[in-house]
């Protein structure tokens, strides 16, 4: 292994042999030995108010989380002696106490702040887990007439005042105005993977994190859930920037600690090892105090096992399995190679360049759907097939659909998602399909697949765009496209496929359901329910043209261009 000394700060390699020895996977801090100590003293003497006999945390804690706590509380560069950790990130599977346990951290650091009238927060994403962490920090303080002394609480306000400094914390359920006024000097934000889901949870979270660049500075704990869908906004973020701080590859001096409970991903896509529940003990660092092991696996055996979407969900959850990483379902197996096949260095105008034909799809959408474009090229040389596409939203769906409005801002954000009126879709559209006639590389015939329903407005973009009748083929969802689907996934499985790894093409591959039909497996809007997957309707389009064997029209098309709308 590689000498610790010669790794980025928080880089933990071994986290995975870590927790199989059922050591905390973080790497290790230098701290505050006096600080930590006192940190420690004052957590394990508060007293659990919802079990009985009232047991304190010394003895109803486990020390992965007091491990937790000291590095955050009590980080110290052993040169400059100033704080290291200011961001923690801990994912850990349900029922491990998470909420039980930062209501005693929070209480812990009011205790510590020594500055007069700072503020705290605990931020929760919904009312039921506020009030149970509210309840939980001033249970333990009326549980000890001592605490009684040192704070005030508030229940009307749910906030808790250290008498001494005036110092606050405030138990909080999200909102996008949660913080006014004073920066946080700490916050804590439980259940992190569903403020992602919230269209406005970056804003709020950049917000936070002003803190961290005063003078006094500010610090952010973040502990949560592996998502029950897949990762999205701040929580993809936030996830994404953890596992590589961890593997080493986060820059050198970040200033967020990751402690994952998770298998690696290898293991995650292994079904057979994480439905062993000789496995389940790894991540489940609270075995033996807040979680039972027999009713674990009753309530898998009863209610995580009733379905495909059961189990999914139950395993994200209770052994943080990442939704599109950790279980087959009724999706399409190209979805297996999809990720694999992906080139970010790819563009719509390089495939335009390498190729010597291209193929295109289209799919139409209404008000509260995607209209979707796909380009497919054959590559001159090699004859690899190359993929790319580009989607549109009326702004009506971010309201319509508010469950994936956050994913869809992202999508916009990548510059691969139009949302605006009609007028700047068409626009947009035209202008994207008369780039690719300017290039000569269309066929004949048959070079746009389109579904003719719901796309009145993608034909007249067409005519404009300088797209011939004769160039137009009709092919509806279902068998037709079957060829497809089954083509594209051996393409992919053995390479001859590359993508431009567009995150919003990835998430429609892994909305699509496959359903059997006579003969045939097919991919269509009505399996898939209310799962956006129109840009793999119109991916199957544009394949089903190319695997046709196409070449390159030979007409002269300067008078259709010299009228095509561009953007």
């Amino acid at each position: 292994m590689q000498s610790t000394e010669l790794l980025p700060r928080f880089a933990c390699p071994d986290w995975w042999t870590r927790i199989q020895r059922g050591q905390t996977p973080m790497a290790d801090v230098p701290l505050n030995q006096a600080k930590a100590a006192k940190a420690l003293a004052f957590f394990n003497r508060l007293r659990l108010p919802d079990v009985p006999g009232n047991p304190p945390l010394a003895d109803a804690c486990g020390d992965w989380f007091r491990d937790l706590l000291c590095a955050f509380l009590a980080s110290e560069d052993p040169d400059t002696k100033r704080r290291l950790v200011w961001e923690l990130l801990c994912m850990v599977p349900k029922k491990n106490s998470k909420t039980t346990y930062v209501a005693a951290l929070g209480l812990t650091a009011l205790y510590l702040e020594d500055a007069p009238n700072q503020q705290m927060l605990i931020v929760a994403p919904s009312q039921n887990i506020s009030d149970r962490c509210f309840d939980q920090a001033q249970g333990m303080i009326r549980l000890d007439q001592r605490l009684d002394k040192i704070f005030k609480v508030q229940d009307h306000l749910k906030c808790i005042t250290r008498r001494k400094t005036g110092t606050e914390l405030e138990v909080k359920t999200f909102d996008t105005s949660i913080v006014t006024g004073e920066i946080p000097v700490l916050t804590i934000i439980d259940e992190v993977h569903e403020i992602g889901k919230k269209a406005k949870g970056a804003a709020v979270m950049q917000q936070i994190r002003g803190g961290g660049i005063t003078m006094q500075g500010g610090q952010v704990l973040m502990i949560t859930t592996q998502s029950d869908e897949p990762p999205a906004g701040v929580w993809k973020t936030e996830l994404k920037k953890a596992r590589a701080i961890r593997d080493g590859v986060g820059g050198r001096n970040p200033i967020m600690l990751p402690v994952l409970y998770e298998f690696p991903h290898e293991l995650q896509r292994d079904e057979a090892y994480w439905r062993d529940t000789e496995n389940w003990p790894q991540l489940l660092p609270n075995l033996g105090r807040s979680i039972d092991a027999q009713k674990l696996l009753d309530d898998y055996e009863n209610n995580g096992k009733v379905n495909k979407e059961a189990e999914q969900i139950w395993v994200s959850q209770h052994l943080n399995i990442e939704i599109g990483v950790g279980i087959s379902n009724d999706g399409w197996h190209g979805a297996e190679f999809w990720e694999a096949a992906g080139d970010a260095q790819l563009t719509l105008a390089k495939i335009l360049k390498q190729c010597d034909v291209v193929t295109m799809g289209g799919d139409g959408g209404g008000l509260d759907d995607l209209m979707a474009l796909v380009v497919i090229g054959r590559h001159k040389v090699t004859r690899q097939w190359l993929g790319w596409g580009h989607a549109f939203a009326d702004p009506k769906v971010l309201e319509r659909r508010k469950d994936i409005a956050p994913k869809l801002i992202e999508f916009q954000q990548d510059g691969h998602l139009t949302i605006g009126n009609g007028a700047a879709r068409y626009k947009k559209f035209t202008a994207i399909v008369a780039q690719v006639v300017e290039s000569g590389l269309l066929p004949e015939k048959d070079a746009f697949g389109i579904d003719p329903n719901n796309a009145a407005a993608m034909f007249e973009a067409l005519d404009a765009a300088g797209v011939l009748p004769e160039q137009i083929r009709r092919l509806m969802q279902g068998p037709a496209l079957a060829p497809a689907l089954y083509g594209l996934e051996l393409k992919l499985d053995d390479g001859t496929f590359t993508h431009c790894a567009q995150a919003i093409m990835g998430w429609s591959v892994s909305n699509a359901k496959v359903e059997q039909r006579g003969n045939h497996l097919m991919i269509t809007k009505q399996i898939s329910g209310r799962s956006k997957i129109d840009l793999v309707i119109a991916l199957m389009e544009a394949a089903i043209l190319m695997s046709w064997n196409p070449e390159a029209s030979s007409v002269d098309l300067s008078d259709f261009l010299k009228n095509a709308v561009t953007a």
